[in-house]
């Protein structure tokens, strides 16, 4: 019965809940029970609201909740009232309490959107004003700007041609950026730079229109060349750029800015303009880029005639290094036949001992009356076979690998020669580097075997090291027309531009100091020219590097 009474609040857009005087719940409208969907009993929803009023040192925590004031009142009861959700989402309505008899009803009207709109209103109002504060500071800052923007502008043109003049020593690169540079402040469609040569001068840079030539000769009127002569600036008004040209169709100002290094004329700077205007903070700027271009010519043309001597000093440096090269690689091999014969004949001894133990051991087996003990022991016996028999092989490997009884040429099969040199490393390549072979049907090859295994261990170990944790290398062999190809591709950390120009230089390593030498891709380089073949490498930062050998058998 009483949810028919209070039907009709279903009609309100409000949310709507009424309350007896002892504190239940008696009525929800359909608004109340969308809008509050979580709502489980009044105390809880109570505790859920709040609103501005603050009670002084109250420990009651219902005087904090609208909900508790507006069923306390005897009177109706208004207030603007906040609910938070458990997500934590906040919304603001208006709470408008009815008294009517035994019954308390209270209206939830939704404010959020206009709460919303006055905080944007206010913050929109706060923007405005720091707005205009801003546009109060950027007039200041532009009437600064505008008045620093000229020198700026002079400055930072000195810089930039200064820069051009000290970094570089091609005189061609320093003079187009210096006339470039010029033309672009003065606004002048041609600008060149010519050489004094006695009373003349001769053109060697042009920027702009060219009806001039390299290396044309050029004179002035008198008056203009004493101007000159004197160190100073020209600047007049012409019909002819120089004596003997032909004339413009209306005057043009022309600037002539001679070009000095100890008080000796080196050349002149010509700009030409169709603009009429009076230069005065302009010509100090000529007159500093003058005295660095009069410096950097003249260090230029120190530097042109020491250039054959330095290319001279070099080729003797690299005879020198390709001699010291070859000289350091032919002792290293040597001690290392050395080390290797020693070696070898250190490790035979007590192989041979632990041979004849071993061999002992297998015929004493078979007396072992303990099946379990005997089991053991022949698992033993074997592991230890296997082992001399690896010991033996590594042996043989290294012995083989030095030759230093076949220095001279003589025929081989590479494919055999890559495997010994994988065997050498295994070390490096155990569980960690897949090796992929593709070996194509080779002939023998005339070749220094020792010399070839050396640029092959090489190149793997390099291959190993730039994989960090596991990968792949794959070799590739292939014989045509007479050319042994040899492909030895990784997956390691490749090799950068910059470092693939560099990698065969003698001393160049990016390995860091003390861990490599500089010497071995230098070494590889040297003995793959001495078979009369070429070394190249392909590589990609992330990828990985390719090292192609290929060496004509004739």
């Amino acid at each position: 019965m009483i949810m028919k009474k209070f039907d009709i609040f279903n009609q309100f857009r409000d949310a709507v809940i009424i309350v007896n005087k002892k504190g239940d719940v008696v009525y929800q409208n359909y608004t109340f029970k969308r809008w509050f969907k979580n709502f489980v009993d009044l105390k809880k929803f109570s505790h859920n609201t709040n609103f501005n009023i603050c009670p002084l040192n109250s420990e009651n925590l219902e005087n904090y909740s609208p909900i508790f004031h507006a069923l306390s009142s005897h009177e109706n009861f208004f207030a603007c009232v906040s609910y938070q959700e458990e997500s934590g989402k906040i919304y603001y309505y208006d709470l408008t309490v009815l008294k009517k008899g035994f019954y308390s009803i209270l209206f939830f009207s939704d404010v959020s959107a206009q709460r919303l709109l006055e905080f944007e209103k206010k913050q929109n109002e706060k923007l405005k004003q720091d707005c205009e504060k801003l546009k109060e500071e950027n007039e200041d800052l532009l009437n600064i700007k505008q008045k620093a923007q000229s020198q700026a502008i002079r400055i930072a043109l000195i810089n930039k041609v200064s820069n051009t003049i000290r970094e570089s020593m091609d005189i061609s690169k320093i003079l187009q950026s210096a006339l470039s540079e010029l033309a672009s402040m003065f606004g002048a469609f041609k600008a060149y730079y010519a050489s004094s040569d006695g009373g003349k001068f001769k053109v060697e840079e042009i920027y702009g229109r060219k009806r001039l030539s390299k290396n044309d000769l050029i004179a002035f009127d008198d008056k203009t060349f004493h101007t000159i002569q004197d160190m100073k600036i020209s600047v007049t008004h012409v019909l002819k750029e120089y004596v003997d040209a032909k004339p413009f169709k209306q005057p043009i100002m022309r600037v002539i800015v001679p070009v000095f290094h100890l008080q000796k004329l080196v050349g002149v700077i010509v700009l030409l303009s169709y603009q009429k205007r009076e230069m005065s903070e302009e010509l100090e700027i000529l007159e500093a880029i003058s005295f660095q271009l009069g410096n950097a010519i003249i260090r230029a043309e120190l530097y042109q005639k020491n250039i054959q001597t330095v290319k001279e000093l070099k080729h003797t440096l690299k005879e020198l290094k390709d001699t010291q090269l070859q000289l350091i690689n032919s002792e290293k091999m040597a001690s290392l036949g050395q080390l290797v014969a020693g070696v070898a004949h250190e490790i035979n001894t007590p192989v041979a001992s632990i041979k004849s133990n071993n061999g002992l051991l297998a015929k004493l087996i078979p007396q072992i009356t303990d099946p379990e003990i005997a089991d053991i022991m022949q698992e033993i016996n074997q592991i230890d076979n296997e082992a001399i028999q690896r010991i033996s092989n590594m042996v043989y490997s290294l012995k083989k690998f030095v030759r230093l009884d076949e220095a001279e040429l003589q025929e081989a099969d590479i494919n055999k020669e890559l495997d010994l040199t994988l065997d050498l490393i295994r070390h490096e390549t155990k569980n960690r580097i897949e090796i992929v072979k593709n070996y194509g049907n080779l002939p023998l090859i005339r070749c220094y075997p020792n010399m070839l295994n050396q640029v092959f261990t090489n190149i793997l170990i390099n291959a190993c090291q730039a994989i960090e944790g596991k990968g792949t290398i794959t070799i590739s062999t292939n014989y045509q027309g007479e050319t042994l190809t040899v492909s030895i591709k990784d997956t390691g950390k490749g090799i950068s531009k910059d470092e693939i120009s560099k990698i065969f230089t003698v001393g160049y390593t990016t390995k860091g100091v003390g861990v490599g030498t500089g010497l071995g891709l230098a070494i590889c380089s040297k003995i793959i020219e001495k078979h009369k073949g070429e070394i190249i490498v392909n590589s990609e930062v992330g990828k990985g590097s390719e090292f192609i050998i290929t060496i004509h058998s004739k």
